[in-house]
């Protein structure tokens, strides 16, 4: 990946509906080898896909929580099983394994604390192998994007 490829990735990210015309003067190519190079990005998995980004608050999903979890159980099956009932939950935005005192953190989203309060016990409490959690209620969003800035 040289410096074109990464400027192409960092213009996506700012707007992938951007036109192909425009992208190419943006990263300072023709079309044609602006578009083989977005192909050849999305064919080696360096672009995933594409989407909206979505105002949260009028999805009911304007309140954050991070959740510290310990599981019971760490063998391999265990950890599988969580890993795969995490997914099905919605909610939870994103779900990390980290080395630390704890196995996974959670980013979960809610309406508000309530339907949080409401979420940690019914569908939290509930996943495979969970023995203990930790909630961290956010306060207020500073940087929450899914974009990532790409070095040079």
């Amino acid at each position: 990946m040289d410096k074109i490829d990464k400027k192409i990735l960092a213009e996506m990210q700012k707007n992938a509906r951007i036109t192909m015309t425009e992208l190419a003067a943006r990263v300072g190519l023709t079309k044609t080898p602006c578009i083989e190079r977005l192909k050849r990005l999305e064919a080696t998995g360096v672009i995933l896909g594409y989407g909206a980004h979505l105002n949260p608050a009028p999805l009911d999903a304007g309140h954050i929580a991070f959740v510290q979890v310990t599981l019971n159980d760490t063998t391999t099956a265990a950890l599988q099983e969580f890993n795969l009932a995490v997914q099905k939950v919605p909610q939870i935005q994103a779900c990390h394994m980290v080395a630390a005192n704890f196995d996974y953190l959670l980013k979960v989203r809610t309406k508000d604390v309530t339907d949080y309060r409401h979420f940690l016990g019914t569908t939290i409490a509930q996943l495979p192998k969970v023995q203990q959690t930790s909630t961290y209620i956010v306060l207020e969003s500073v940087v929450d994007t899914v974009t990532f800035n790409i070095p040079d």
